[in-house]
């Protein structure tokens, strides 16, 4: 499965009572993506750089709808010419494989 395949595949409610993701598999989910960081083993983290401040809110605009129709809401951080997405799955406190089909979609809306 690469960034494409996550982009095909739709997030699912998440309430908890499932172990966040760990070695190995978020080793391998993570190394689908570019440019995404994992921090602390817990969040995925971008920075999108844009050559305006219109043209970044324009991509939250499209990143909000994206989430809306997920239902897997990331933290983004809106500046001029730059967006900072931060995605985990609160109900676990960690990441799930949520997390990975927003940061794939999340590039897909650039």
């Amino acid at each position: 499965m690469d960034s494409e395949s996550l982009t095909a595949r739709r997030c699912k409610p998440c309430e908890g009572g499932v172990a966040a993701l760990t070695g190995a598999e978020l080793d391998d989910l993570a190394g689908r993506l570019d440019g995404w960081s994992v921090v602390d083993g817990r969040q995925l983290e971008k920075d999108y750089r844009f050559k305006d401040f219109a043209t970044a809110l324009a991509f939250v605009n499209r990143l909000g709808a994206v989430a809306e129709e997920e239902g897997h809401h990331p933290d983004v951080f809106l500046a001029w010419g730059r967006v900072k997405v931060t995605l985990w799955t609160h109900a676990i406190g960690g990441l799930s494989e949520n997390d990975f089909i927003l940061a794939a979609k999340a590039d897909a809306v650039l």
